[in-house]
């Protein structure tokens, strides 16, 4: 089981050293999530870094960006990186997509499914196995003149893993990707009953070996005592809070009978009471969901412990300071 270090925030003149950090500490890679930052622009800034530490996207959004305009970034951050490069794709939330993006959203796991087998298609064309004639229901390439072809890769394409929450997606990346990257408002009883079958259904219908996926899960962890102890779980807290408000994350409520949890959280944040509902969240499930250890060291064990034999790899919500070794 590999362990990560999942940096939300990343200046782009940070992430060598960032990179050099994460290697001397013990991490296995180094991912990067769209959320203030473009993730490729960072981890170009990585690349050259650290040549024994995965880097990847987790995650970039998809539909925003043209598969065209992914494959090219992805195949120059595999070649900068010899090899080490992991695309991990999302789709958002409608909201974000339509509002902020101003781009199509609808049915978003078949949209997302045909956006993997084009990425596949344009790479493809660029290493000179076949024409560019894609046509897609959502997409379509028919024309890549040489002159702007990228170079030939000397490694393998990168791997593309894909952010799923419900069985619909968890379906879709056991189909088309190398993995999938799990949402942190999961539990492992969520993990087992609906991800697991859902990916295996879609492995089973493309003929794929479950050896042949990664699941990237990410968990909240409370870590710190005293003080400290006390100021991670309340961040904890307000972050489930903030996730479990939404109707998008029901399903895992509904698992473990925290419906109305649900619901009153989502009642609170509509009737402007936002800044109350963490109060909302109680004790169990801050024990399902999250990682409570006294030091970082102790946490990474607690979580190889509870996802061994389920997660490929592991990462922390938030990461812990620069210079904490983790093994």
């Amino acid at each position: 089981m590999k362990f990560d270090l999942n940096l939300v925030s990343a200046a782009i003149q940070d992430m060598p050293a960032s990179v050099r950090d994460a290697d001397q500490s013990g991490f296995d890679g180094v991912f990067v999530a769209e959320t203030t930052q473009d993730p490729f622009l960072a981890l170009a800034a990585a690349a050259a870094v650290g040549r024994d530490i995965d880097l990847g996207t987790s995650v970039a959004l998809a539909f925003p960006r043209s598969p065209m305009i992914t494959a090219v970034a992805a195949w120059e951050l595999q070649r900068a990186s010899h090899g080490r490069f992991l695309l991990g794709l999302g789709s958002q939330v409608r909201k974000h997509i339509e509002r902020r993006f101003s781009t199509a959203f609808e049915r978003p796991a078949a949209r997302l499914r045909e956006y993997v087998l084009a990425l596949r298609h344009i790479w493809e064309c660029f290493d000179g196995q076949h024409p560019c004639e894609f046509h897609g229901e959502f997409y379509r390439f028919d024309f890549l003149p040489d002159a702007v072809k990228p170079a030939p890769l000397r490694h393998e394409f990168p791997r593309v893993h894909l952010a799923a929450f419900g069985p619909t997606m968890y379906r879709t990346a056991g189909a088309v990707a190398s993995g999938a990257f799990v949402h942190p408002v999961h539990t492992v009883d969520y993990l087992r009953t609906v991800a697991e079958p859902a990916i295996a259904e879609g492995l089973a219908k493309a003929d794929r070996d479950r050896s042949a996926f990664e699941l990237c899960v990410s968990v909240l962890p409370i870590v710190g005592t005293g003080e400290h102890g006390h100021t991670a779980q309340q961040r904890a807290r307000e972050q489930l809070a903030f996730y479990c408000s939404t109707p998008n994350y029901r399903r895992v409520l509904e698992l473990h009978g925290w419906q109305n949890v649900g619901a009153q959280l989502q009642a609170m944040v509509r009737n402007g009471r936002s800044d109350r509902a963490a109060a909302a969240v109680p004790d169990e499930m801050l024990d399902l969901f999250c990682i409570t250890a006294d030091t970082w060291p102790e946490a990474v064990q607690r979580a190889r412990t509870r996802y061994a034999g389920i997660a490929d790899r592991l990462s922390f919500y938030y990461p812990p300071p620069a210079g904490v070794r983790i093994q």
